[in-house]
């Protein structure tokens, strides 16, 4: 019987990580399916996908708590299937960085439903200023009856506020 494992990953940022994470998948038999790793402020924070035989489950966590300097979680999920007609679509946002821009967009997807899949940000220098712009990128997904023109009126009315730019396009496939 199969299990997936959901890992979650932090601990001071030094080369070997990585490998020593994929060492324990490895040694237990585990294949690494996706991830999303990166440094933040010197600290190395990652989500990890494994499958595996379930009888192999517990010498992994084992093996996982034992890694020096990472602290690792591990949820056992199911794989998710998609349900019919479900619309995916594309979030893009820049403009000038100041709190609370997440909470702004993160509720008006939710009062419309909207799951966040995935979701990116980093800010950066604008180009022909010093000023820092922040940049969110987001895979969303959505009831087929979602009424797009609403969202995006929605979207746009705190975009103003914000004075952020923000883009929503629908995509095909995954």
């Amino acid at each position: 019987m199969s299990a997936h494992l959901i890992l979650t990953v932090i601990g001071d940022d030094r080369p070997g990580l990585v490998e020593s994470l994929a060492t324990a998948i490895a040694a237990h038999r585990g294949n690494w399916l996706e991830s999303s790793m990166s440094q933040l402020s010197g600290k190395f924070a990652g989500i990890v996908r494994v499958d595996l035989s379930a009888a192999d489950v517990p010498a992994l966590k084992a093996a996982l708590a034992a890694l020096p300097g990472l602290r690792v979680t591990a949820e056992e999920a199911r794989p998710a299937e998609a349900p019919a007609g479900v619309r995916r679509l594309k979030l893009s946002l820049v403009g000038h960085d100041r709190a609370g821009i997440v909470r702004e967009v993160s509720q008006v997807l939710a009062r419309h439903a909207v799951n966040v899949e995935d979701l990116a940000t980093h800010t950066a220098s604008a180009p022909m200023s010093a000023e820092i712009l922040f940049h969110a990128a987001a895979q969303l997904t959505a009831a087929a009856d979602l009424d797009a023109r609403a969202l995006i009126a929605d979207l746009e009315r705190i975009s103003n506020d914000l004075m952020v730019d923000i883009n929503l396009d629908e995509t095909i496939g995954k």
